[in-house]
């Protein structure tokens, strides 16, 4: 049995009455407003006082009558959504003919009510046009903020979790101290890193970020330090180093906790001096960076160890920013799943996709110990093998068990390299069309009505598919 949420809950709801009779107006004002108690209903008895409430602040749920002087309800009607499309309009006729309820409706009416009226039937009509409404100011608000977000740069996500790391960011951003940025991996340590660069008063000067463990320890010093022509074998040239590049700005010292004994000390001296001394050099040159390291890593676990230092421990551990895993903001992962499917489509020169809400709910669900990283790859895995602009669960179910056909094997071409983009992106999808197209057939023993059941095409989608593929049904029935 469906149930209406208690009216009760409601708040910050305005609702306004148009009909030209002022006592059936403030009657259904007064019916509706012992309803929704916390909500603003207002009676007025023209289309022209409606439009200046309107165009003056937001409305939820607007019941006119159809028969009016002056402007007739169908005019209110057109006149009102061009102003707030999100608003419900629910339209009163006495003559409550077919043909004008259907005319109200393709006109963008959300519901239609005869006169004379039951207060529950008002009730009902009431409670879904304002949770329509509800839904359709959320979505906007969504999109708004992906579109804000997604130009900005900045960390997706509305929740409590993201709103305090957002507020520490923007508190952490205004000083000058070293940052120690913790998290695991793939939780976007080096976004946040950027963020307080981009927010700090350095954000014109240079911004630099290095992958300590992704480079040699005898070459990580050259790197971080500069060195002089003639230093080690190789060295023909001076290099300047990326502490004297990022001068007046930031460095990134991302996974600080996997550099070497010796090159910890040597950052040491440089965070307390403020000068380095390029690799073979005699002279020391000063240096203005704000260092803003990162890790996934125990760093007090290490220190125990005796495999970091515990005073470069404290030179970096200034001010912490702590970023929480993916299963600590489940709220979120709509919000992140809907950004990363705009970006994979805008990468690959496709239209937006329209993702299942089951799909939505199976991500919340699901633990993605890779954190956003693991979110973003697993949506372009999808994003690549939807063959339709559907992304459903049977999709989902696919990729998860890794259903699909190697990548690598379409990619590749016959001269062992990568070939061109459209030709290897048809064949990545022809290639899964017919895995998919297969394994559904099998599943459903050849019975193409619960093939299309089941895939969520249509049964002349399903054929026009098996068509293409010279392929027949009726071999998987036996």
């Amino acid at each position: 049995m469906n149930t209406i949420a208690s009216p009760r809950t409601i708040s910050e709801v305005r609702i306004v009455i148009v009909d030209d009779e002022g006592d059936f107006a403030r009657g259904l004002a007064r019916l509706l407003g012992r309803r929704y108690p916390d909500a603003e209903v207002l009676a007025v008895q023209s289309g022209r006082e409606a439009l200046q409430l309107l165009a003056e602040k937001p409305v939820q749920l607007m019941i006119t009558d159809l028969r009016m002087p002056e402007m007739t309800g169908m005019e209110l009607l057109t006149q009102a959504l061009g102003l707030q499309p999100e608003l419900s309009m629910v339209v009163l006729t006495a003559y409550g003919t077919i043909e004008t309820a259907v005319e109200a409706l393709r006109a963008g009416a959300y519901d239609f009510l005869t006169k004379p009226i039951e207060p529950e039937q008002v009730f009902r009509v009431a409670a879904k046009g304002l949770e329509r409404s509800r839904l359709l100011e959320e979505n906007n608000r969504l999109r708004q903020i992906l579109v804000r977000q997604e130009a900005g740069g900045e960390l997706v996500g509305e929740g409590l979790a993201m709103r305090q790391l957002k507020q520490t960011i923007a508190a952490v951003a205004q000083s000058e101290y070293t940052v120690l940025v913790r998290g695991e991996s793939g939780t976007g340590k080096e976004l946040v890193a950027r963020m307080v660069h981009h927010l700090g008063s350095r954000a014109t000067k240079p911004f630099l970020a290095v992958n300590c463990p992704s480079i040699p320890e005898n070459l990580l010093e050259s790197e971080l330090f500069g060195h002089v022509r003639g230093a080690f074998t190789g060295a023909d040239r001076d290099h300047k180093g990326l502490f004297a590049a990022a001068d007046k700005g930031t460095l990134h010292l991302d996974e600080i906790g996997d550099i070497s004994p010796s090159v910890q000390t040597k950052l040491l001296r440089v965070m307390q001096d403020g000068e380095v001394r390029p690799v073979g050099s005699s002279k020391s040159s000063r240096v203005n960076v704000r260092v803003v390291a990162s890790t996934n890593q125990d760093l007090e676990a290490l220190i125990q160890a005796k495999t970091f230092r515990e005073d470069l421990y404290y030179r970096l551990n200034v001010l912490t920013i702590t970023l929480p895993p993916l299963r600590e903001r489940v709220e979120d992962i709509p919000l992140l799943a809907g950004h990363f499917f705009r970006a994979a489509c805008r990468e690959m020169g496709l239209p937006e996709k329209e993702v299942d809400p089951k799909v939505l709910t199976w991500m919340a669900a699901h633990p993605w110990p890779g954190n956003v990283r693991e979110l973003q790859n697993f949506v372009r895995r999808l994003t690549v093998f939807a063959a339709t602009d559907r992304v459903d669960i049977n999709l989902v179910n696919l990729v998860q068990q890794g259903g699909c056909v190697p990548v690598t094997a379409a990619l590749v071409g016959s001269q062992g390299r990568i070939g061109e983009y459209k030709t290897a992106k048809e064949e990545v999808l022809a290639a899964f069309t017919q895995s998919y197209v297969h394994d559904l057939l099998a599943q459903t023993k050849g019975n193409v009505s619960e093939a299309a059941r089941v895939s969520g095409l249509s049964r002349v989608a399903l054929q026009k598919i098996l068509s293409r593929m010279g392929e027949s049904a009726a071999r998987f029935r036996d």
